[in-house]
């Protein structure tokens, strides 16, 4: 329902089919959630059966105005600064698909970046399916932030999945054909899923974090290596907030206040 954007008022049936849904819990309980007993009396072999027909039916051409749509099981991005995952493609996308995300360089001068594709839910990299990786080689040297690297991910009616990257200066590509879910059963896939949301406030925080030294980062350090005469007090508080941001993990709210004493200070 999340994933589709809806909520318990837009779900008029509930059909449970073979499996737990046998148990009287959970059938109690889908009554409590949507408020209406849910539809028991579909067989499982049937349900099986006839999904097939109407596949067969749909590739055939003896069936119209109903389709069978697959899907992208998990989500599927790039790994960016900090090690932090930005999706291109959200689970659940269904098959054709093509979109394109723009993205930069992360250091003054860069002249090649390299674009680790992965697939998971995590919204840090470590918590993710590592597919495979583009080299983008030969990028004109630029400040950092100023290329545009445009990364697409497409895919066909067979589900082969194409990843390309190209230099809108220099029309540099590469490109690469991954197999996303490659080796994972459906049980795997499910783990991902639940994974990533039992551990979302760890993971909110963590990439909270990683965001907070993306931001700051290099300004604390052109503050602190540049000419300007600091105060020896602003110096000190600098040299503090630069080291706390440093560590993999920190306290986020105690960093923000250190921020705010420096611009404060900065500004008397």
């Amino acid at each position: 329902m999340r994933d589709a954007g809806l909520e318990k008022k837009d779900i008029k049936h509930v059909i449970l089919v073979g499996g737990m849904t046998k148990m009287p819990y959970i059938r109690k309980l889908v009554k409590e959630i949507f408020g209406t007993d849910p539809i028991t009396d579909v067989d499982p072999d049937e349900a099986v059966a006839q999904g097939a027909a109407i596949q067969a039916g749909i590739l055939c051409g003896s069936v119209d105005g109903m389709l069978l749509l697959d899907v992208t099981p998990l989500s599927l991005g790039i790994e960016t600064l900090g090690g932090v995952f930005s999706k291109i493609i959200n689970r659940n996308t269904t098959i054709p698909f093509k979109q394109t995300e723009t993205f930069s360089t992360s250091e003054d001068n860069q002249t090649e970046v390299d674009i680790r594709i992965y697939q998971g839910e995590r919204p840090l990299v470590s918590g993710n399916m590592f597919l495979g990786s583009i080299k983008l080689k030969n990028i004109p040297k630029a400040s950092r932030g100023k290329p545009k690297i445009d990364v697409t991910f497409e895919a066909d009616s067979n589900g082969i999945i194409k990843v390309s990257a190209e230099d809108s200066i220099s029309k540099k590509r590469q490109e690469i054909e991954i197999t996303p879910s490659s080796g994972l059963t459906e049980e795997e896939v499910l783990r991902m899923i639940k994974e990533a949301g039992d551990q979302r406030e760890k993971d909110r925080k963590a990439a909270e974090a990683i965001d907070f030294r993306n931001e700051h980062q290099k300004h604390l350090e052109y503050l602190l290596g540049s000419s300007i005469k600091l105060p020896e007090d602003v110096a000190k508080m600098a040299h503090d907030l630069k080291s706390l941001i440093s560590e993999e993990v920190f306290d986020v709210k105690l960093a923000k206040s250190q921020l705010k004493q420096i611009e404060k200070r900065m500004t008397l």
